[in-house]
């Protein structure tokens, strides 16, 4: 369970919520097009951190961040028709800057960031608005830089993707991402990392929706 105690626990998990386009009935004329799945690989953390919250930067209230670009990565769970999905508890881990993961066996573990999390969690309310704040992902031997991402709701199977750099010249190459043949699905999982007005730390912002190939019947 992540935690609400302090002040920045508030500002993470409130940062994209203030702001968020809430769904209107008959917004959308036709089906949005579901997202595309990819598999969860091999490197969903065996162990789960002590702190699971959805900001990665910092572990619990420690005074050291870790290191690369700040990402402010946010997003809707949706139906196909648009309307969002509540109770959806939405999950990221990725690698450190130095493209080692939490996992035990991820290659170059005396590198591993330490106070980088790796792992995050959010539950989403009404709005269907997820956030975490997290680091761009880099790449590492034989992939494209990408974060990957679960979707788990009550009486369903766990939904897995990635979501990958726009403009990533390694993208063209990577084995897994080139198995996704449609180019509406393709580019549904491929975003922009745009730079964050008014930043003076560089720091960079990402929207990416989420749709879901159903619509729960308690919505």
């Amino acid at each position: 369970m992540y935690h609400q105690n302090s002040s920045r626990r508030r500002f993470v998990r409130n940062f994209a919520l203030g702001a968020a386009g809430l769904w209107l009935p008959g917004a959308f004329a036709e089906e949005l097009t579901q997202t595309a799945t990819q598999g969860e690989g091999p490197f969903y953390p065996v162990d789960l951190p002590l702190d699971t919250d959805n900001d990665l930067i910092v572990i619990n209230d420690s005074l050291t961040p870790s290191v690369g670009e700040i990402t402010h990565l946010s997003g809707r769970i949706l139906s196909p028709t648009g309307a969002p999905i509540r109770n959806a508890l939405v999950e990221i881990w990725q690698v450190d800057h130095h493209g080692v993961y939490l996992h035990k066996g991820s290659n170059g573990r005396e590198k591993r960031d330490s106070n980088f999390q790796g792992f995050g969690r959010f539950l989403t309310g009404t709005s269907g608005e997820y956030y975490f704040r997290t680091v761009k992902p880099v790449a590492y031997p034989g992939r494209t830089p990408h974060i990957h991402f679960a979707v788990k709701l009550k009486g369903r199977e766990k939904w897995t993707s990635q979501l990958y750099i726009k403009g990533e010249p390694q993208n063209e190459k990577d084995g897994l991402l080139s198995r996704v043949k449609d180019a509406k699905k393709r580019a549904s999982i491929i975003q922009e990392f745009a730079p964050l007005s008014d930043s003076k730390l560089g720091e960079l912002s990402v929207k990416f929706d989420i749709v879901m190939g159903f619509t729960p019947s308690d919505m």
